[in-house]
């Protein structure tokens, strides 16, 4: 399988640099109010994707940003852990040391959502 990955980045890597082999030649870009200007057509490929890469990271960011805060306030909808003063702490011969987890995580009475499923969508405005 890693032999096919490699010989799939060198496929691609082949065909774009045959690209700009072929794309070599001057291309001038004519702006506003008598502006031009020149440059291999491979750099302008090459511009026009970056551009479009960092619009689409912008557009993506609030998205990502109130996903964030949804899952930070998920997180903050989980209990402390029960601390119970009757554990014994006798390390087992596995252990590194002293057990710092006392006993599994134990749900609130009632969640807004069920765990095992996601929360619901905010409805569109």
């Amino acid at each position: 399988m890693r032999a096919l990955n490699w010989l799939w980045r060198g496929l691609l890597f082949f065909v774009l640099f045959a690209f700009a082999l072929n794309n070599q030649h001057l291309v001038e870009l004519k702006w506003f109010l008598g502006y031009s200007w020149q440059a291999p057509m491979v750099f302008v490929v090459l511009g026009v994707f970056a551009l479009g890469c960092v619009t689409g990271v912008l557009a993506m960011l609030p998205s990502w940003w109130r996903h964030r805060r949804d899952a930070r306030n998920r997180a903050l909808l989980l209990p402390e852990p029960v601390v119970n003063s009757k554990q014994t702490t006798t390390p087992s011969p596995f252990d590194n040391g002293p057990s710092t987890r006392s006993g599994p995580p134990t749900l609130p009475a009632e969640l807004p959502f069920p765990p095992d499923m996601p929360a619901p969508r905010k409805p569109a405005k």
